[in-house]
């Protein structure tokens, strides 16, 4: 992977003004275990780095088994003018066994695409590590704003690899289905030059993926629907949040929280702050309210869940709920692959959206942290509030997010009752292993500033 990236940054920019190319390393390593690398524009102005090893350098080779470590997700089919294959094609056809992707490319005829088609033919594929995902992104800055802005123009008229089902026309809506409202506010928080029912206004909605043009009438499509309708609750059934309040001594309270995506982010924030205990600090001349459980995290944790669920499923609405020992978010689908339940325990899965174009508007509305930053906020619970990790598991289809509310609560809620004769330090140290993923006594040692006995004692415990 480091040496993926020392390549990706000597590559060449195209001799071009109207766009930056991406910064592109790519690494393959062979059944023999030789190496071989390549960069992008390396022997020619504007050849992939993908293409630069598997065609320039081993035209005559047979890769059978070879991985490829990439910093930039390969191209889909049909990102390349025809008769050029994408690169996510000649990985395909060299029988290449696995796949190691940087970052999702954000250049909108890619974004997943190029992944989904590896794994739709057998490729393994892992994602870099989350802090190497942060050093390419930063290289391909300029690259990544661009490709923001073409996904705003951008027009697959026949798309051949499918996300979600979500992306197609939805015949049982139209476009009264649709709210002005929250079109306008993304029009004017994504600077589209565009005014509401004109031509320039169906090009563009339709270019984005939200409106398809049909027997010369415009639908909405799924996408467009879940992110802009008025009520898509009334064709997606189960596109909502199941809200619960259940603490002793106060009853229980539940809530259905409906409406278009975006609405549905501002309702359940709105939920939270009512049912969360709260204190009113009045000591200086502003008020400070403080949440009995971090607002920020929650925000995180929601929003992730109703950016990155699995809309496809049905049947399956989002569960929240509020009791004394913890906040639970059941979210429906598993990880997306290649993500893996273990990186989501550890909360260092690298960065990867299921839903990108849904994740677009979000992001244009500035409702998400920028990609690759959205687990920083869960991870710093110890540090900064001096609060449990959350528990993840995956209960089919939900991936669920416990997060105790104290650390007895943790011990209330950790299965089998393991972590119940843990005193508060020995909690804070298992959240810090349970984050690293893999420590050695000195790193234990060092982190709290614990004498090597006390160290050892610790994680003896932990072992046990």
């Amino acid at each position: 992977m480091e040496l993926a990236i020392q390549k990706m940054n000597q590559s060449v920019q195209e001799p071009r003004k109207d766009k930056a190319s991406p910064k592109v390393g790519a690494v393959l390593i062979k059944p023999d275990g030789t190496e071989e690398t390549a960069f992008r524009g390396e022997l020619r102005h504007g050849d992939h780095a993908e293409f630069t090893l598997l065609e320039r350098k081993n035209h005559s080779n047979p890769l059978d088994g070879s991985i490829l470590f990439a910093t930039l997700e390969p191209c889909a089919p049909g990102a390349r003018q025809h008769p050029k294959l994408g690169c996510a094609e000649r990985i395909v056809n060299a029988r290449i066994t696995k796949v190691w992707i940087g970052i999702e490319d954000h250049d909108p005829s890619v974004d997943r695409k190029g992944i989904k088609y590896l794994l739709d033919n057998g490729v393994e594929v892992e994602m870099f590590d989350a802090d190497l995902q942060q050093q390419i992104r930063e290289a391909n800055k300029q690259f990544i704003e661009e490709a923001e802005e073409r996904a705003k123009t951008f027009y697959d008229e026949k798309p051949q690899v499918i996300l979600s089902e979500k992306e197609k026309s939805e015949i049982r809506a139209d476009l009264d289905d649709l709210s002005k409202q929250y079109l306008e506010a993304f029009i004017k928080k994504s600077n589209l030059t565009v005014d509401w029912n004109t031509p320039k206004f169906y090009r563009i909605l339709s270019q984005m993926g939200f409106l398809v043009l049909e027997d010369k009438k415009y639908l909405p499509t799924g996408l467009g629907l879940l992110l802009f309708g008025e009520r898509p609750q009334f064709i997606y059934q189960n596109a909502l949040i199941r809200a619960t309040y259940k603490t002793k001594g106060k009853g229980e309270d539940i809530d259905t929280i409906e409406g278009s995506l975006i609405a549905q982010s501002d309702k359940i924030q709105k939920w939270y702050e009512m049912h969360i205990g709260k204190q009113i600090d009045r000591s200086s001349a502003e008020r400070k309210i403080t949440y009995d459980y971090p607002q920020v995290v929650f925000r995180e944790a929601i929003i992730n869940a109703i950016v990155h669920r699995d809309y496809d499923i049905e049947g399956a609405p989002i569960y929240f709920e509020i009791n004394d020992d913890a906040i639970i978010i059941k979210s429906p689908g598993e990880p997306v692959k290649p993500i893996t339940l273990e990186q989501m325990k550890r909360f260092n899965a690298p960065s990867l959206s299921r839903n990108p174009k849904i994740m677009y508007v979000f992001d244009q509305m500035e409702l998400v942290e920028q990609r690759g930053l959205g687990f920083q906020t869960i991870k710093d619970l110890p540090e900064k509030y001096n609060l449990p990790l959350p528990v993840v598991t995956y209960d089919a289809p939900y991936m669920v997010f416990t997060f105790p509310r104290s650390g007895d609560s943790l011990k209330k809620i950790f299965p089998t009752g393991t972590l119940e004769n843990f005193n508060d330090e020995e909690l804070k140290g298992y959240d810090f292993v349970k984050g690293k993923g893999k420590i050695t006594r000195k790193e234990y040692e060092e982190h709290f500033a614990f004498d090597i006995k006390k160290a050892e004692r610790h994680l003896k415990k932990m072992v046990e």
